[in-house]
């Protein structure tokens, strides 16, 4: 379409029209559930997690009038524990990161000028999966039955069923399902930043929110999964008997920890970037002016993501670790102050250097820089190794982290939803109550925590539901009480004001007169988003490219029409961000909830001991996704081209590393990759505690050399037969790679024979002796893999023979060619590890 062609009216709503229709949700409101267009998802997921926000909040109030008085009774000890367990879990699980993930889903695609994300039915999948797991776990505080171990869940107290009850079942499989959710979301955003920007949008051109998402769902991916690795040893203890951490059977609790806070110190920053990441989007438009550093925030970001991992025994000081571990990880925790400081330093030079005009959504940036430094100073005290000896496990540490998490993700989530209410509703929240609200949430978030630092160092253990009148702290505790009630004010006012907003009229397109690309949103809310995707030569386009706005209202950019009734997007190269691709987006669909059901009644089933029932929900949601891939993926275009205007066509099909999909599987891959880490981490962990490992005797020898060696040696040539049929299917000898597909699934299967008859024909007993029940851990793992394996090459198979794969159109064979890559390392890891080190017999 040429540029001139734009300047015909008629044209240009018929057009508009197209897309309206296109992209308009589904009419009623169980049918726009199952519309998976991001904005949608978002906002469904937005208002869910901060459902959980106010519930989890309520539990902290009922907590804080219980401790406003010495021996108070309002609530029973066993009650308590279950309130603080739930309420941290909550805030973290169902609160924290479920709403960065939300609010990208929403953002992104504006900021990024794309109609939508990548994977727009993931994106309902995950919604659906946090909903659920959410609602599980949440829920189980009415029937007296939720987790009362702590967020943290330390074993043994945890792992013996005759100590916990079903609460830590339902703490485990219902976060490792909403784990799950996380996961998908990192997918969605990782490859919507990296694949969806629109043309010209090169790296160092790209918006600071999408940076820091894009830092901050990478760390998902390295966070997350050990903390899965550990949920599955934990549930093999609770449910089977396993000892992982049960010193009397060469188990090990340390082992928990070192798993939990390999995921616990990261998630702190994965939930504090994302604020920062709105104070970079907020401070340059209320001070008028370019974000200043802007190559140092993003290194400083990527450097604060790299150290967050080097310092989970942080909270472990305690543990009686080597003193030289101790100080290296002291040395860490301190030097992560270091890009910290660098971002609040560039914006508050950004502030020093423009023209600042205050806003509601700008007060709540400087006092949340406020409470947060405050939280970032006791932490470089907390990291000193004999200051932590002291204050370790008293209050001075909640009120460390309540500063920090307040500081750094809940007062700047209120400035951002100041900031973008026009953006999604297209109304401004109020100014007088913005201002009233924040100044209580300040005034009560220090009038909570700023006195547990000294009833902190006066004695206040944390996890106690009364403590004795002689501690002196009664009127500290009061204090704090006072403030919780203030600051629910300050929640509460904020609810109102949300409440209010339907009946204002509509604010003017982009109120704040920023420079970014999702102030293109029109305050008519239009479903289909940006009129044509743009052209993008600067950071802030709205104010340094001429005419903008208007050009792109006018249509007079790329893809400004969709002459096949289809949602589409652009797909462009990751670095220089070249269009290589229109992608065809999938439209709504109920599948993606019916496949979070499914999976999720696995996991619920499973809490209640119903096996037989959850192996027919696995075979559910097997079934649901294998439809949901054959019907909604890969397909075949009727053309090979689509013209996007200024003379440029796009393929419409895309295989191999410049297709969305292979990077999909790739940032899964590497997810399960970390994972499967943890479990090899484990395997070593024990090895290093113990003299004999293995210990010998009956039901706890090794596996031998023969049956892992065989076993890997099958699985090895069955990636080398998936590789050879993705070449044989490029050359077009269709024939002979769907013989080789079928024999590399035979041999997947043959692989999982193999790789259980090691500790099957061995003897290993795992309720015996950690060495037994890790080996068998990771055949378990590893094979389960196999079968994973089998069914996708199976599928790729009929794929093929159903005309779905040609020569020319063959995603899904390149696809999983990346899952057997990372299979086949796995296989060298494990049997190399339980055949080959240490001690095979």
């Amino acid at each position: 379409m040429s540029l001139h062609a734009q300047d015909d009216p008629a044209l240009r709503a018929a057009q508009e029209e197209r897309l309206r229709a296109v992209w308009a949700p589904p009419k009623g409101l169980f049918l726009r559930w199952t519309d998976t267009n991001n904005n949608q998802v978002g906002v469904w997921y937005t208002l869910t997690a901060f459902g959980f926000m106010l519930f989890a909040g309520v539990l902290a109030l009922i907590m804080r009038v219980q401790l406003a008085q010495p021996g108070n009774e309002l609530v029973t000890p066993s009650t308590f524990n279950q309130l603080f367990t739930l309420h941290g879990s909550m805030m973290m699980f169902l609160f924290a990161v479920p709403m960065f993930e939300a609010v990208s889903i929403i953002l992104l695609p504006q900021l990024l000028g794309a109609r939508d994300l990548p994977f727009p039915r993931l994106s309902a999948f995950g919604y659906w999966s946090f909903l659920i797991g959410g609602v599980f776990v949440s829920g189980s505080i009415f029937f007296d039955a939720a987790p009362d171990g702590g967020w943290f869940m330390y074993p043994p107290f945890t792992t013996r069923t005759d100590l916990s009850g079903l609460g830590a079942d339902i703490w485990m499989l219902g976060l490792s399902f909403i784990e799950v959710s996380s996961v998908a979301a990192a997918v969605e955003l990782i490859t919507g930043v990296l694949k969806c920007r629109p043309p010209g949008m090169r790296l160092n051109l790209m918006p600071l929110y999408a940076w820091y998402i894009l830092v901050v769902a990478v760390m998902i991916l390295f966070a997350f999964p050990p903390l899965i690795a550990g949920d599955v040893l934990f549930e093999l203890e609770r449910l089977l008997g396993w000892p992982f951490f049960d010193a009397a059977k060469g188990g090990d609790p340390i082992l928990w920890q070192h798993l939990f806070w390999i995921f616990g110190h990261p998630e702190v920053y994965i939930v504090f970037l994302p604020s920062i990441a709105l104070f970079a989007m907020i401070v340059p438009t209320f001070a008028r002016r370019h974000l200043l550093g802007y190559p140092w925030i993003v290194l400083a970001a990527v450097g604060t993501a790299f150290l967050s991992f080097g310092l989970w025994v942080h909270h472990m000081f305690t543990t009686g670790l080597p003193k030289i571990s101790l100080a290296f990880f002291s040395a860490a925790s301190e030097a992560v102050a270091i890009p910290t400081g660098i971002q609040i330093f560039a914006f508050i030079a950004t502030l020093w250097a423009g023209r600042v005009t205050w806003s509601t959504p700008l007060l709540f940036v400087t006092g949340s820089i406020a409470i947060f430094v405050i939280g970032g100073l006791t932490g470089v005290m907390v990291a000193i190794a004999p200051f932590d000896w002291q204050a370790h496990d008293t209050y001075f540490i909640v009120a460390h982290l309540h500063y920090v998490l307040i500081g750094g993700t809940l007062i700047p989530l209120f400035g951002g939803l100041y900031y973008y209410w026009p953006l999604i509703t297209g109304k401004k929240l109020s100014d007088r109550i913005g201002r009233t609200a924040f100044w209580l949430l300040f005034g009560g978030a220090n009038l909570t925590f700023f006195p547990m630092h000294f009833s902190g160092l006066m004695g206040m253990p944390r996890r106690v539901f009364t403590y004795p009148q002689e501690l002196g702290i009664g009127g500290l505790n009061l204090a704090s009480t006072i403030g919780s009630w203030v600051f629910a004010a300050g929640v509460l006012l904020v609810c109102v004001d949300l409440a209010l907003s339907p009946r204002r009229s509509k604010s003017p397109r982009n109120p704040w007169a920023a420079g970014t690309l999702e102030w293109l949103a029109h305050p008519d809310d239009e479903d289909w988003g940006i009129r044509s995707i743009p052209l993008i030569e600067s950071r802030y386009p709205i104010w340094d490219q001429a005419n903008f706005v208007a050009k792109v209202d006018e249509g007079r950019f790329f893809l400004p029409d969709a002459e096949e009734g289809r949602r589409e997007t652009i797909v462009t190269s990751v670095l220089d961000a070249r269009p290589v691709q229109v992608l065809r987006l999938g439209g709504p669909s109920v599948v993606p909830m019916l496949t979070a059901i499914a999976l999720g009644s696995v996991f619920i089933l499973t809490t209640y001991h119903l096996y037989w029932a959850a192996l027919v929900g696995a075979g559910a949601t097997l079934a649901m996704v294998l439809y949901w891939l054959w019907t909604g993926t890969a397909e075949i275009p009727e053309k090979a081209c689509k013209p996007i205007g200024h003379g440029i066509a796009l393929p419409l099909y895309l295989s191999g590393a410049s297709a969305s999909g292979w990077w999909a599987m790739f940032i899964t891959m590497m997810a399960d990759a970390t994972a499967f880490s943890g479990l090899v981490f484990g395997y070593y962990f024990f090895w290093t505690r113990h003299d004999d490992f293995p210990p010998g005797g009956p039901g706890m020898e090794g596996p031998g050399s023969f049956w892992p060696m065989l076993a890997m040696a099958v699985m090895l040539a069955s990636w080398a037969l998936t590789v050879a049929a993705r070449e044989l299917n490029r050359r077009e000898a269709v024939g002979a790679a769907r013989a080789a597909l079928a024999t590399a699934a035979l041999l997947s299967l043959g692989a999982i024979g193999a790789g259980l008859a090691g500790p099957w024909l061995s003897g290993l007993q795992p309720e015996l002796h950690v060495y037994p029940a890790i080996v068998w851990t990771l055949a378990i793992w590893t094979t389960a893999h196999c079968g994973v394996g089998a069914i996708m090459q199976l599928y790729t198979l009929a794929r093929s023979l159903a005309g779905r794969m040609t020569s020319r159109h063959d995603a899904d064979l390149r696809n999983i060619t990346v899952y057997q890559h990372f299979m086949a390392l796995t296989a060298v890891v494990t049997y190399a590890t339980i055949g080959l080190f240490p001690g095979a017999a």
